[in-house]
């Protein structure tokens, strides 16, 4: 376990004697700690009453494979990059993993650099302001030293290199200042005198030699970013995700009607296989996600796998499907199982079963009975985001009031935690967390009325639908998230 924490060890049992040691079945394996979160660090906290310009508000964050680097776009169509810090040489590190040593410092990252990836744009065809948010990032793989990247807003992705570049100088020029001309006279690096810096005399004919400036090497270095592709004008509708593939990318699924008026379904996420390249999985806004074989054709209209899970009979409303649409999907790293985020739960398939997810987390059932309420002001419509660890015992997901859960998924694992976006992450936990389960009715609907946009949850703790916590990210090996508030990019560790 790649974790800053060294994991919590049950006690060995004694050896049984020799003879029985091959008849005895080995121990079961004992139920993962719940794990203790603690605050990392946190980039552009704000101060009490300060104002948030909406061009800041993070709407995008992913690490890279390597768990090396983190990217952050925002709206106003900026992608930062942040590199970490506590881990000089890799390569000791899991020297000091293997030996079974506990890192102690917790991770660190910092600044790297940051790049105007979109601009606002007009599209005049279709009178359509097409805004600079930064909707999605994923890195690529990195080459040469250098970091790949793709980024993208609602009509253009596009596709970005960082590299670092040693700073040249010039040593020296072709000036020598105590032969300057003197005032009124001319003088210049081109002008010919009849004698020379050092005092020598010109003979006649002669030029005199041609010293160049000398450009050298130094020690700095200053990172360079270019646009390399950029991939425009190929999709009418908005881009809600993308994903990149070790081959080339092309159109292989368009559930675009021919008269758009006739638009019932669109596509809201898409992930490809961690290791199938083929496969493809994509969910939709009627909540159901699809499996889908690239050998087969290249507009890949049938799957050959399909995950839903239908309503009771008499329980449909007029906000089912829209709570039923899917925000976000994450295979996990073995490409094993499917994580899908809708508005009210975080679901856990089994790609290889299709009769229903094997766990349902609810994310924040106690405001079911404010669904109406959530309509009116559009927060019904919020897009949340979830991730997994890298091990795929525990999956996280954001909700209101800058909180985010984490829930354990192993076997006999009935870890439920609640985390607020602050210093002190653990001052909002709940009392009552609510643990993995198949019914949405088994759970508690107790709500208080309250205003628009705030209220009191089941557990007697208020809750504030205009702060949000939507975007966040796991390292790929470790167990620390990176989690958006606003501006703020919080980390914490375990």
């Amino acid at each position: 376990m790649n974790g800053a924490a060294a994991p919590e060890r049950s006690p060995s049992p004694s050896p049984p004697p020799p003879a029985q040691a091959q008849a005895q079945a080995p121990p079961s394996p004992s139920p993962a700690q719940p794990l203790e979160w603690r605050f990392s660090q946190v980039f552009g906290e704000r101060s009490a009453g300060e104002e948030v310009q909406e061009v800041d508000i993070i709407s995008a964050i992913e690490f890279n494979k390597s768990g090396h680097h983190l990217a952050t776009g925002d709206r106003g169509g900026r992608v930062v990059l942040f590199e970490r810090t506590d881990v000089k040489d890799h390569a000791c590190r899991k020297d000091a993993e293997k030996a079974d040593h506990s890192i102690s410092r917790h991770p660190e990252f910092r600044y790297k650099t940051e790049f105007q990836s979109h601009e606002p744009e007009f599209d005049y065809l279709k009178s359509l302001e097409i805004e600079e948010k930064i909707n999605q990032i994923k890195w690529c793989q990195a080459a040469n030293g250098a970091l790949y990247l793709l980024s993208t807003n609602d009509k253009t992705i596009k596709f970005w290199k960082v590299q670092e570049k040693k700073v040249k100088k010039l040593s020296e020029m072709n000036l020598d200042r105590s032969a300057a001309p003197a005032n009124g006279s001319p003088g210049g690096v081109g002008y010919l005198s009849p004698s020379l810096s050092n005092g020598n005399a010109l003979k006649p004919g002669r030029l005199p030699l041609l010293r160049l400036p000398v450009v050298v090497t130094s020690q700095e270095t200053s990172l360079a970013t270019s646009c390399r592709r950029v991939y425009a004008h190929a999709h009418d509708y908005h881009i809600n995700s993308i994903s990149n593939n070790s081959n080339q990318s092309f159109n292989i699924i368009d559930v675009k009607p021919t008269n758009m008026e006739d638009l019932t379904e669109v596509i809201t996420s898409a992930e490809f296989h961690p290791t199938h390249c083929n496969t493809l999985a994509y969910s939709s806004s009627k909540g159901s996600i699809r499996l889908v074989d690239l050998r087969q054709s290249a507009l890949c209209d049938t799957h050959y796998q399909i995950f839903e899970q239908h309503e009771a009979p008499g329980s449909r409303s007029f906000f089912t499907e829209i709570i039923a649409s899917i925000s976000d999907i994450k295979f996990s790293k073995d490409g094993r199982h499917l994580l899908s985020r809708d508005y009210m739960t975080l679901k856990l398939w089994d790609v290889k079963m299709n009769s229903g997810p094997v766990a349902t987390f609810q994310v924040h059932e106690y405001l079911r009975p404010k669904l109406c309420d959530l309509y009116e002001n559009d927060s019904i419509f919020d897009k949340f985001e979830c991730c997994q660890s890298g091990d795929g015992l525990r999956v996280a997901t954001g909700s209101y009031s800058n909180i985010f859960r984490v829930f354990g998924c192993g076997t006999g694992n009935s870890e439920a935690t609640t985390l607020e976006a602050t210093r002190n992450p653990t001052r909002r936990q709940l009392q009552n967390p609510t643990r993995a389960t198949r019914s949405l009715s088994s759970l508690t609907r107790a709500v208080r009325r309250g205003g628009e946009s705030t209220g009191i949850d089941v557990n007697g703790n208020s809750y504030d639908l205009s702060t949000k916590l939507l975007h966040l990210a796991w390292h790929p090996s470790e167990n620390l998230i990176a989690c958006a508030a606003a501006n703020s990019l919080y980390m914490y560790y375990a």
